[in-house]
């Protein structure tokens, strides 16, 4: 006896139609990659009418983009990413900076200073518990070296991972010789060469924050397009202030980045005079979009260059990287 197909009356495809089915699932998994999708919520996701002029700018600057195309510094960068306010851009800031800058042929070092891991994981290495990671740089007195991993297919970027060990570093810091500069005799003991060193700090302006502005000559302020993003600011200017006077001469914010901009709102262009009439020539003329494919992208354990390269957030964070390394040899 022969068993009936569905109840609908249709019959199982044959090879043919199998292959023209896998045909199908790809043209429509790459059309949802490009994000036309027309579902969801229009507020948060990057528009059809900007997907094709955005692909071409994407094309044409990984076109311009090769080892030469952005200058050396003259001297080792250390930049510090900080706002202790959170979810303003910094992991995401420090993570696609780096890859920006590495994509470019430079050699940069990302240290991943907050005990939740976050630029760890969108740089894709190991930092599960007992990895060995900046903890052991800042208590037990391992070197940059031996903790440091290399970013799987981007060979001149490496990452210094974060692990669950420094939720409690900040306790162990107290009671630590020179507890202030761990980092940066770290930093300093570090024998490869390097053009930048990246440092993700804590949303907070503890010790861990502290080490990280000490050991930088530069501070990076990602400060999001919305309403409290000035909230809080001043503290963490006193506080670098303070750090210059008692502890680092040489510490200065360098770099204010515009992050999670949305053109459609008035607000984000308020926000945006407003930090550009305080800050002046210290703002980045590039801005950071609000953009879907900038949040995806560490779920896969990626920058947004490599996960959308013709992303809005892709090419905004490669225009930043050209910016930040101009303003470096001025």
């Amino acid at each position: 006896m022969t068993t009936s197909g569905p109840s609908d009356g249709r019959h199982a495809p044959s090879g043919s139609d199998d292959e023209s089915q896998r045909r199908i699932r790809q043209a429509l998994e790459a059309t949802v990659s490009r994000e036309t999708s027309t579902s969801g919520d229009d507020v948060s996701r990057e528009t059809r009418e900007d997907d094709l002029p955005i692909a071409k700018e994407a094309k044409r600057a990984v076109d311009v983009l090769h080892p030469t195309s952005l200058p050396r510094p003259p001297r080792r960068r250390t930049i510090c990413v900080a706002n202790q306010k959170g979810g303003v851009g910094k992991t995401t800031t420090a993570v696609n900076l780096g890859m920006a800058l590495a994509m470019s042929g430079l050699e940069v070092l990302v240290i991943d200073l907050d005990p939740q891991g976050n630029a760890s994981t969108g740089l894709d290495v190991d930092h599960r518990a007992g990895t060995p990671s900046v903890y052991d740089a800042l208590i037990n007195e391992s070197t940059l070296k031996e903790v440091a991993q290399t970013v799987e297919g981007m060979p001149n970027l490496k990452c210094v991972p974060a692990t669950i060990d420094l939720a409690g570093a900040e306790i162990e810091l107290v009671s630590l010789v020179a507890r202030e500069s761990r980092l940066q005799k770290a930093i300093e003991a570090y024998p490869e060469e390097v053009d930048y060193v990246l440092v993700d700090c804590p949303p907070s302006l503890g010790l861990l924050t502290v080490n990280a502005m000490v050991a930088a000559e530069e501070v990076l302020i990602p400060i999001q397009c919305e309403y409290y993003a000035l909230e809080g600011l001043g503290q963490l200017l006193n506080n670098i202030d303070l750090i210059k006077a008692h502890l680092n001469p040489k510490i200065r914010v360098s770099t204010i980045l515009l992050t999670m901009y949305d053109a459609r709102t008035k607000l984000a262009d308020q926000v945006a005079n407003e930090v550009r009439e305080y800050f002046k020539d210290t703002v980045l003329t590039s801005v950071i979009p609000r953009s879907v494919k900038v949040s995806e992208a560490p779920g896969y354990g990626q920058s947004v260059l490599t996960y959308d390269p013709g992303s809005r957030g892709a090419t905004s964070y490669l225009a930043a990287a050209k910016e930040l390394a101009e303003r470096g040899i001025r």
